[in-house]
């Protein structure tokens, strides 16, 4: 029976050996798998953070300047409104001015009117005298352009000729040669 206290824990010993070397050959890479990961995760999570983070700041910046932008378009339509108010306040105080002027005025025209409508019935008279004049020059100018297309079309015809005689003279030379 002495034997078997020592046997059975030597054998237990051995056995719990056999079972703790497997797990102690994968434990350490099971450990660095999950140490690895950890750090992977940690990492995308900052990543995702500082996306986050980022995008944030853009989105405050955009907001930011849309504010400005409302605000400046708001200041601008106020800015317009009191211009055009300034500018109808006067415009109707120069419509009145411009009544008072216009009415004195429109006196003194109808006084010139008759004037003016003699010297419309002159100036009819010799507009119709230029008009006259006017298709007579544009007649004249075709018969013009005519007279020098001919010219040009003699004046080349000549040249021609000229042409002519030269090769002629220098066939006639080259055949007294021969």
């Amino acid at each position: 029976m002495n034997k078997f206290y020592i046997i059975l824990p030597l054998l237990g010993c051995l056995i719990f050996g056999g079972f703790y070397y497997q797990f102690d050959k994968t434990y350490k890479a099971d450990q660095e798998v999950k140490r690895v990961a950890a750090q992977a995760e940690l990492k995308e999570k900052q990543r995702r953070d500082n996306e986050a983070r980022q995008e944030a700041y853009q989105a405050a910046i955009e907001a930011q300047a849309q504010r400005k932008k409302e605000r400046e378009e708001r200041d601008r339509i106020e800015a317009e409104k009191k211009e055009n108010r300034l500018k109808l306040e006067d415009a109707r105080q120069q419509a009145f001015d411009d009544r008072k002027r216009l009415r004195e005025q429109v006196e003194r025209l109808k006084k010139e009117v008759a004037g003016v409508q003699e010297e419309v019935g002159k100036i009819e008279a010799t507009k119709k005298a230029h008009s006259d004049e006017l298709v007579f020059l544009k007649d004249y100018v075709k018969s013009a352009k005519t007279n020098a297309n001919s010219y040009y079309e003699l004046l080349e015809k000549i040249s021609n000729a000229e042409k002519a005689a030269a090769a002629a003279t220098a066939a006639a030379a080259a055949a007294a040669k021969k």
